[in-house]
C-alpha cells in the first residue's frame, strides 16, 4: 500500500485527469460514492428499511464536493443526509456538485446542529490544509466533535479536519474520526505525529487513480516482512546464520545489554555474542546460557582502544549502544567500527548520543569514511541531536525527515516514533506494528537484538530494519493481548518474538 504526500497526491490527480482522460468531476463522483458506501457500512444500513439522519460537513474545495456528492448519493438512496456547509470560495467541482444536491432537494444548514444525527462524515478541509486554522472552521471541528461525544458517528473523508495531510500535525484542535477513508491512497498524516490518533480506523478506496513512477512510501505488512523470512532447510547448522556482536551495557544500564542480547537470542542469528564491561560480567552468568560473554573492556563502562574492539570486526553484524552511557570513549568506539568494520553495524542510543555530544561537527566525514553497512536507530529526540535539527522541524518534514539524512549519508535510518519511518534514502516504509505499550524503556534495546540477529543471519540492513521493527512490533502486540498496553515490559516482547515470526511466516 503506497503512502503519498498530499503534493504526490496532487500529482497523481493530474496525471489520471491527463493521462486517462478522467475529468475531475468524474473523479468526485468517485469519491463521493465510496464515502457514501462507507457511511452505510457505518450505520449498518445496507439491506434495511432503515431511514437515519446523517450531517455531512463541507468545505468549499474538492473535499466539500466529495461530500456533496456523497450526501446526494445518500438522499437518493432513502437517507436524510443534510450539508453544513462552511466556505467564501468554491472550486468549480464543488459547486457543480453543489448545485446537483440542491437541485435532489437537498438541504444545507449553515450553523452546526447540535444534535439529531447517527454520523458525521467530515469533508471540511481535506489533505490541503497546513498551518493555522480560522473561524468558522475552528467552530465547525467542535461542532463535530461535539457531536461524536453525543454518540454521533465520524467518518472522515482523506484525512481529518485540522490534522496537516503531510505530517499529522494538530496545532489547535482536529476533527476526531472513528472511520478515515482515504480516497485513492493512505495520505502520510493519518499516520504521523497527532495524525494517528485522530484518524481512528484507516481505509481505502480506490477510485481509479493513476499514480506516475516515483519515490513513494510503503506500508509494511505481513505477507512483504514474510518474504524476507525465508524457510530454513533441515540439513543446516548454527554457523550457516551468521553471527552476532552485542556491545552495550555500563555500571548504571546493566538492563539494555540484557535484553538487546535477549532479543537477539530470539531472532535467529547463529551465535550471539555479548560484550560487555568486565565487571559487569557476572550479572549476566546464566541469565542467558545460549549466549558467549566476552569483556570489552576492563572496569565498569566503556575504555576505548584499538585492541578492544578487533575482536568485533570479525562478527557478521553488530549493535553497538545500548546504555553504554554517554562518553567521548563510546564515541570513538563508534567511529572506530565506521570506519574499520566490514559487516553490518546497527548504532543505537548512546553510540548516537555520544557522536552527537562529542563528534557533532564530524558527522558527515566519519560517514564518508564508512565501510560497513550502517543501521541507525534513533527515537526523534537522538535524531535531533544526531541530525542538528530541532524536533520541531523533523516533526515538520514528516516522512522526510529521515529519507533526507539516509541519503546524504548513504545510510539506512529507523526513525521510531508512533509510527517508525524506515529508508535507506531511496526506498522508505513505515511500521504500523506495535503499540502504546512499548513507550517504555528497554524496548528499542529488544528492537536493536532483533536487527543485529537478522543481519546476522544475511539480511541487508534495510530488510534487517523493516523486518525487525515490524516483527517486534507484532511481539508487542500478542504480548499487550495478555498484559495490556500499561503493563507490557520489553522483557513481554521478547517471550512473545517468537509467536511473531511464525505468525508472520504463515502469510507467504
Amino acid at each position: 500500500m503506497k503512502i503519498v504526500t498530499t503534493s504526490q497526491m496532487r500529482e497523481a490527480d493530474a496525471y489520471t485527469i491527463a493521462s486517462l482522460g478522467v475529468n475531475g468531476l468524474e473523479l468526485m463522483k468517485r469519491a463521493g460514492a465510496a464515502l457514501a458506501d462507507e457511511a452505510e457500512q457505518m450505520l449498518d444500513l445496507r439491506g434495511k428499511r432503515i431511514r437515519e439522519r446523517v450531517l455531512v460537513v463541507c468545505g468549499g474545495g474538492n473535499n466539500g464536493g466529495d461530500g456533496f456528492v456523497c450526501a446526494r448519493i445518500l438522499t437518493k438512496r432513502g437517507q436524510e443526509a443534510d450539508v453544513v456547509f462552511f466556505a467564501e470560495k468554491t472550486s468549480a467541482e464543488c459547486a457543480e456538485a453543489k448545485m446537483r444536491f440542491l437541485q435532489l432537494g437537498g438541504k444545507i444548514l449553515t450553523q452546526m446542529p447540535e444534535m439529531g444525527y447517527s454520523l458525521v462524515v467530515d469533508c471540511l478541509l481535506g489533505t490541503g490544509f497546513h498551518g493555522e486554522l480560522s473561524e468558522p472552521m475552528k467552530t465547525a471541528i467542535a461542532g463535530i466533535n461535539a457531536l461524536k461525544e453525543k454518540g454521533a458517528k465520524v467518518l472522515a473523508a482523506d484525512i481529518p479536519s485540522g490534522v496537516d495531510g503531510d505530517n499529522g500535525c494538530v496545532r489547535e484542535i482536529a476533527v476526531q474520526a472513528d472511520k478515515t477513508l482515504c480516497l485513492g491512497e493512505v495520505k502520510a498524516g493519518v499516520y504521523f505525529g497527532d495524525g494517528i490518533d485522530h484518524a481512528g480506523e484507516v481505509l481505502r478506496a480506490d477510485i481509479g487513480i493513476a499514480f506516475p513512477s516515483g519515490n513513494y512510501a510503503t506500508l509494511l505488512n505481513s505477507g512483504y516482512v514474510a518474504t524476507l523470512l525465508p524457510r530454513r532447510k533441515r540439513n543446516t547448522n548454527k554457523g550457516d546464520y551468521g553471527k552476532a556482536a552485542i556491545v552495550a551495557g555500563c555500571k548504571e544500564y546493566t538492563g539494555a545489554a540484557y535484553l538487546a542480547m535477549a532479543a537477539c537470542l530470539r531472532a535467529g542469528a547463529g551465535y550471539t555474542t555479548l560484550f560487555t564491561p568486565a565487571k559487569l560480567l557476572p550479572q549476566y552468568m546464566l541469565k542467558a546460557p545460549e549466549a558467549l560473554l566476552v569483556p570489552l573492556c576492563k572496569g565498569t563502562k566503556m575504555h576505548f582502544d584499538d585492541a578492544n574492539l578487533e575482536a568485533l570486526l570479525g562478527y557478521g553484524s553488530i549493535a553497538y549502544g545500548m546504555g553504554m552511557g554517554v562518553s567521548k570513549d563510546v564515541a570513538k568506539g563508534a567511529e572506530y567500527l565506521i570506519e574499520n568494520y566490514t559487516g553490518k553495524l546497527v548504532l543505537d542510543a548512546d553510540a548516537l548520543n555520544s557522536l552527537a555530544a562529542y563528534r557533532a561537527k564530524e558527522i558527515d566525514s566519519i560517514f564518508a569514511k564508512k565501510k560497513c553497512d550502517v543501521v541507525i536507530t534513533p527515537h526523534v529526540k537522538e535524531f535531533s541531536r544526531f541530525a542538528l535539527q530541532t524536533i520541531p522541524a523533523i516533526l515538520e518534514k514528516g516522512l522526510y525527515a529521515a529519507t533526507e539524512f539516509a541519503k546524504k549519508h548513504g545510510v539506512s535510518v529507523l526513525l521510531k516514533n508512533a509510527v517508525t519511518t524506515i529508508t535507506d534514502g531511496e526506498k522508505i516504509f513505515l511500521n504500523t506494528a506495535g503499540g502504546a505499550g512499548q513507550a517504555k524503556g528497554g524496548s528499542g534495546d529488544v528492537l536493536s537484538g532483533v536487527i543485529a540477529s537478522l543481519c546476522a543471519c544475511g539480511f541487508s540492513g534495510l530488510d534487517a530494519a523493516c523486518a525487525g521493527a515490524y516483527l517486534t512490533g507484532k511481539a508487542a502486540e500478542l504480548a499487550m493481548e495478555t498484559y495490556g498496553e500499561y503493563s507490557l515490559t520489553a522483557r513481554d516482547t521478547i517471550e512473545y518474538l517468537g509467536k511473531a515470526f511464525t505468525n508472520t511466516q504463515k502469510c507467504e
